[in-house]
């Protein structure tokens, strides 16, 4: 906010040390945090993992994050015992992270070699959590703060 740290004729040396939390007394003047940062918002939060099996801290880690990339090694339903095992995710059970954990939008990724067409896969993944769509290379998203939408 330097329009609110010009306002507030806050030499422009303070503004870092004030933007970390800290009040400083400068040439006879208090200057505080709040006259060079707005109120708190809520950030924006993106949770990405791979070559894990749906862990407690998974969830943990990506609650009421924006987007969650996450492994989706597997998309076939016989393909589970193979997945414990390589200690990868199917995507069942990566929408059932992303449910469980609350995110706005889940990216699959992280696909076995064999898996050609990870779309093929999503009306179950769906089913799960709405909000589920196969990641693939170049593919970006541009998120904003809730008060900017």
């Amino acid at each position: 906010f330097p329009e609110l740290a010009k306002e507030n004729e806050v030499p422009m040396k303070l503004w870092s040390r004030l933007q970390k939390g800290e009040i400083i007394e400068f040439e006879g003047k208090v200057y505080t945090p709040d006259m060079v940062i707005g109120p708190e918002r809520k950030g924006i939060k993106v949770t990405y993992c791979t070559d894990t099996r749906p862990v407690k801290s998974l969830v943990e880690n990506a609650k009421e994050a924006d987007l969650l990339i996450c492994e989706g090694m597997y998309g076939e339903s016989d393909k589970k015992q193979k997945a414990v095992e390589k200690k990868h995710m199917m995507f069942g059970e990566a929408a059932k992270v992303a449910r469980e954990a609350k995110v706005n939008e889940m990216w699959l990724t992280h696909y076995s070699p064999s898996l050609i067409h990870p779309e093929n896969y999503m009306g179950p993944v769906r089913k799960i959590f709405k909000n589920s769509y196969p990641g693939k290379d170049g593919k970006s998203v541009t998120l904003s703060y809730p008060e900017d939408e």
